[in-house]
């Protein structure tokens, strides 16, 4: 093992550490302080920025480097994946939508386009901006990082994936808003956990191959926020899926959507290597 690559794994190894127990860190000293664990408390605000406070003293002081951050956009060459990150969530979302309307799994009274279009745009800019750092230490850091040790794509989709659903789990044990949760699954929170796992490990594949063809974190900024923004018909109770259909039809940890996601990311790891197949007989 050389020192670069030793250096990276040793890397790698601090930034794991760090962001599985950044949560479980700002819950005990949420204890300490003995104020309630929630999406306002010392102890959230720990679990958010500590990966990010992390991958920056990685690539200032011990090594890292900044050239594989992912900071330009590329917008010209780019312009079709930031289509296609735009397009993701809206698309699997309609799909999951229209089959639990033609089986009548759904309940969209609740809906009102003149209520919900401003909580839309609302959340997309909130969003925006929390995900730019959240992106720039999952594909800012992590996937670079690993991909500069030539996993296997296998190996990089289940590392990512895995990484990422740890450090959800204090999230959704303490500091998601009970109210929340309950409008957005009517799973139990070790359920969800188990489900998350899954779903990370799948929606993995997009993320990681869509880094790999932008060279970029944007796009996935994009993507996320567009999660997040249409994860709202749901958790704002705009829309509600009958008990248990939400393990076929939720966008999210459905099984539809999931089929959806993993053909996504399969498709785009496609054109991947079919550009890099012909970046080599050139």
């Amino acid at each position: 093992m050389n020192d670069l690559r030793r250096k990276t794994v040793r890397n790698l190894v601090i930034f794991i550490v760090v962001v599985v127990l950044s949560g479980w860190i700002g819950r005990g000293i949420d204890v300490l302080l003995g104020e309630p664990s929630n999406e306002e408390s010392l102890g959230i605000l720990i679990w958010l920025v500590t990966p990010l406070i992390a991958t920056i003293i990685l690539r200032t002081f011990l090594g890292s480097g900044w050239k594989d951050v992912g900071l330009r956009p590329y917008f010209k060459r780019n312009a079709k994946w930031f289509l296609v990150a735009a397009l993701i969530f809206p698309t699997v979302t309609s799909v999951d939508l229209l089959i639990g309307h033609s089986f009548g799994w759904i309940d969209a009274s609740g809906f009102s386009f003149s209520m919900f279009l401003p909580l839309f745009i609302g959340s997309i800019v909130f969003n925006f901006f929390k995900n730019i750092p959240e992106e720039f230490v999952w594909q800012g850091y992590l996937t670079p990082k690993l991909l500069s040790l030539k996993l296997k794509d296998l190996y990089l989709y289940l590392s990512v994936g895995l990484v990422w659903a740890t450090w959800h789990i204090p999230y959704y044990l303490y500091f998601l808003d009970r109210e929340t949760f309950e409008n957005f699954t009517s799973q139990s929170v070790p359920v969800f956990i188990v489900l998350a796992f899954i779903v990370m490990l799948f929606w993995s594949i997009t993320f990681v191959e869509l880094r790999r063809l932008t060279k970029s974190v944007w796009p996935l900024v994009l993507l996320h926020t567009l999660e997040d923004a249409f994860n709202l018909l749901f958790i704002g109770g705009f829309i509600t899926i009958a008990q248990g259909k939400d393990l076929i039809i939720s966008p999210v940890y459905g099984v539809v959507g999931i089929v959806l996601h993993v053909s996504i990311g399969l498709t785009l790891r496609h054109f991947r290597k079919k550009r890099d197949k012909h970046s080599l007989d050139a």
